[in-house]
């Protein structure tokens, strides 16, 4: 584990903010090894948004966004199930399951996912659309330090991938605020108006290290 962090630290030292603004990471292929890391200096927060774009032909379960730390490899997890139009939102190990919203096939979706630890409610927009709010856990927050996944789903900090747990797809347009975003902010989000971009992780100025199989392409548009 030592070793590991070290590493880590390394990594992030020599990581460089990038505007991906227009781009897209692309997943080709069922892997467990491809995958891409995402850097944040933030080492704690009591609430969280995370909003990011993907597009898949996958419909089985798959991860989109995968956060871990030493003590909770489900930190904050998001996965999707678009052929039994069920969504997951894992926190600290605890989840809630949101059902009737199925993602769209080989087309842009938008989700975004709140939790906030006072209340322990969390919340799953797909495309626009609320869910119904859900306990998950409250009065516990996520304490880093944190590792962050595109790509696979971790079973351990920063590994223990599996290929049945990969996402294949494109992801875009990934943000993460440290505090429940109004439901206005993410309505201009699904709509790509204009919004505050995320104080913990911001796709303008993004740190990140791909691993395997990932390319960064310049995002298309889709018309479905």
């Amino acid at each position: 584990m030592k070793f590991f962090l070290l590493v880590v630290m390394l990594a992030e030292c020599a990581a460089v903010p990038r505007d991906l603004s227009g781009s897209m990471f692309t997943f080709p292929a069922e892997t467990d090894t491809a995958h891409v890391r995402l850097i944040t200096s933030r080492q704690g927060f009591t609430a969280a948004t995370v909003c990011l774009r993907f597009f898949t032909d996958i419909s089985r379960g798959q991860p989109l966004f995968s956060l871990a730390t030493q003590t909770a490899d489900n930190a904050f997890l998001i996965w999707t199930t678009p052929s039994a139009a069920e969504d997951q939102l894992w926190v600290r190990n605890n989840h809630a399951i949101f059902w009737g919203q199925s993602p769209k096939m080989n087309t842009w979706n938008s989700v975004c996912s709140t939790w906030d630890s006072v209340s322990g409610l969390g919340q799953q927009w797909l495309n626009g659309n609320p869910s119904v709010r859900r306990h998950i856990i409250s009065g516990s927050n996520i304490i880093g330090p944190f590792s962050i996944i595109l790509g696979q789903e971790q079973d351990s900090f920063g590994g223990a991938f599996d290929i049945n747990q990969n996402f294949k797809g494109m992801i875009s347009d990934v943000h993460m605020w440290d505090h429940v975003l109004s439901p206005s902010d993410i309505l201009y989000y699904s709509d790509g108006l204009n919004y505050p971009p995320g104080n913990t992780l911001n796709w303008k100025s993004l740190e990140f290290q791909e691993t395997g199989r990932v390319l960064l392409e310049r995002k298309f548009k889709s018309f479905a």
